[in-house]
């Protein structure tokens, strides 16, 4: 072999290295997050890119150790668990202003996505979040309405789903004015950077 093939030959392999790896050198700059739950942990990657403000947000909670000591309050097995706003007594911790609606960024509430819950309010999302146990379209930015705008993905879960499915699969009730509150609390121990 010549001189002019082994390096068009290298040339080719390095491409393919660098093509082959490029997504996850990208994924390495988005934060990566541990939910510890009593279920076990879920592991999740937030999308910095397109969702820096409500990612922004999580994670000040996450360092000021807002989640640790709330529960998943809301479980609604084919379609969500929302947690990160409640003690287990059903007393909704303090909270900062609310964050800018970021539904329009293009990512879509899929099964195992992270998302910002929010009243019928655009921009009134704070603390709490949920991750959508089934593709839940009708969650989607589909215009600039109150009710076409949609709920914020903001990230994704990476590790995990089977502890997502089994907080899905927990017995629950009424609690007061909340409906569909597990019966036995499922506790977010606390929320980690990895």
């Amino acid at each position: 072999m010549s001189v002019r093939t082994l390096t068009l030959l290298a040339g080719c392999c390095l491409a393919v290295l660098v093509t082959m790896h490029a997504p996850q050198a990208a994924a390495q700059g988005n934060p990566v997050v541990v939910i510890e739950t009593n279920l076990g942990n879920i592991t999740a990657e937030l999308d910095q890119a397109k969702a820096p403000l409500s990612v922004a947000n999580f994670l000040e909670y996450v360092e000021s150790g807002h989640y640790s000591g709330t529960v998943f309050h809301r479980v609604i097995k084919t379609f969500m668990i929302q947690g990160g706003g409640f003690t287990a007594d059903m007393q909704q911790k303090s909270v900062n202003p609310p964050v800018k609606n970021e539904a329009r960024n293009g990512l879509l509430n899929d099964q195992y996505t992270l998302a910002m819950a929010r009243t019928n309010v655009v921009d009134s999302a704070t603390s709490q979040f949920f991750i959508n146990t089934g593709d839940n379209a009708a969650l989607n930015n589909s215009g600039i309405t109150p009710g076409e705008y949609g709920y914020a993905v903001f990230g994704r879960v990476t590790e995990g789903t089977d502890v997502v499915d089994k907080i899905a699969d927990v017995d629950v009730g009424n609690r007061g004015a909340y409906q569909n509150v597990p019966t036995t609390a499922v506790d977010i121990l606390s929320i980690t950077v990895q």
